[in-house]
């Protein structure tokens, strides 16, 4: 059974990390918005909807007319990120700015909003595609060359097995380290010391394996997974420039870190957040072309879940950190992928793979519980 699993690993953890880039390019629209205004902007998911269903669109009525794909796939990413974002700015226009104006204090009243306009995108997108098409189902096309598999090199599966293995293993080890201060009242452990107790583990375990570990694990990707990482990662990387080498980015962070005095040294928050929410919605409709082209099917309720999940990722990377809502994403998208394949091994197929959303709520209860800052959060204090 090990072993089996052990075989498994690399390509379930490869997955795993295509789906993490989705839920962290939607989650950085969550803690963008959380940075600068605190709110969690529920809609959000509505936003990512909206981009999925436009690149459909895109892709149905272009089909013909476009014969290269790949140029096909970059009008659809533009097409569904631009719609997303128009969506994004009239949401906060409309909803959002008028309660910020009035100046609410009540956290439930911005939060019930959101819930609101979310519920309200279903159902005007709902309405749009069934006066247009009678039916609000939309199927992205299959492209040959988009569902083309390629092999990749065992050592690829190696490292991959190798790195989980020490991941785990100072897991325990911090856990153990946790367990020894909390009842022998015990300094803490050096992370160096832990980081070399789990490499020696690690060590012994692949020695152990290595029939396994270095047999051939049989690893493919499709042409599609190449091109969500590649996108995730150009506009990840895009992102970071913009938030840290420009203009726009300097005063983003001066909103998020006073707005009130941002605005006395000549920046408008008002520009500022509605920059915010269209940078937020383009990566979600992004992020929805890319999941279509995944997952083929798209309809204006497939943001729901999704869209929790990239809030639970957003939580546990660190709500408001940019780097966090990257890192949560791709943690939460490898956890859940391997919990959905694994616990049909470990259960005997008394669970499913669709046991896979609870792991992800249960995720957020513990963070919430437990670290409440996140991953690469930091507790802060009151601002006065």
């Amino acid at each position: 059974m090990l072993e089996i699993l052990i075989q498994l690993l690399p390509s379930v953890l490869l997955e795993g990390l295509i789906l993490g880039f989705v839920y962290a390019m939607i989650a950085l629209g969550y803690t963008m918005v959380y940075g600068v205004l605190e709110l969690i902007n529920f809609a959000h998911s509505e936003i990512f909807m909206a981009g999925a269903v436009a690149g459909a669109e895109t892709f149905i009525l272009l089909k013909g007319v476009i014969a290269n794909p790949f140029l096909l796939l970059a009008l659809a990413l533009l097409i569904g990120g631009t719609v997303a974002a128009v969506v994004a700015i009239l949401v906060e226009r409309l909803a959002y700015r008028p309660l910020r104006k009035r100046g609410t204090t009540n956290r439930l009243v911005p939060l019930i909003t959101a819930i609101g306009v979310s519920f309200f995108l279903q159902d005007l997108v709902r309405l749009i595609e069934g006066l247009w098409h009678n039916a609000f189902y939309r199927r992205y096309p299959s492209f040959a060359v988009f569902e083309a598999t390629y092999n990749l090199p065992n050592w690829i599966g190696v490292i991959t097995i190798a790195l989980t293995v020490w991941v785990g293993f100072w897991v325990l080890a911090y856990f153990g380290d946790w367990l020894l201060r909390r009842f022998k009242n015990r300094a803490p452990a050096k992370g160096r010391t832990l980081s070399l107790v789990a490499a020696g583990l690690t060590l012994v375990f692949l020695f152990l394996y290595r029939h396994v570990v270095f047999a051939d694990l049989g690893m493919t990707i499709q042409m599609k997974s190449i091109l969500v990482i590649v996108v995730s990662l150009a506009m990840l990387y895009g992102l970071n420039w913009l938030v840290h080498k420009t203009k726009l980015g300097i005063a983003i962070r001066a909103v998020a870190q006073d707005a009130q005095t941002a605005s006395l040294m000549g920046i408008d928050p008002d520009v500022i957040v509605s920059r915010t929410f269209l940078i937020g919605g383009f990566l979600g409709g992004v992020a929805g072309v890319l999941f279509g082209l995944l997952y083929t099917l798209v309809h204006p309720y497939v943001g729901f879940i999704p869209g929790i999940k990239a809030f639970t990722a957003a939580v546990l990377g660190g709500i408001g950190n940019i780097t966090g809502a990257a890192v949560g994403g791709l943690v939460l998208g490898m956890l859940e992928m391997l919990g959905g394949t694994y616990l049909t091994f470990l259960t005997n197929g008394a669970m499913g793979t669709e046991y896979k959303d609870i792991l992800a709520f249960m995720i957020l209860i513990f963070i919430l519980l437990f670290r409440p800052q996140g991953i690469i959060g930091q507790q802060l204090g009151e601002k006065v």
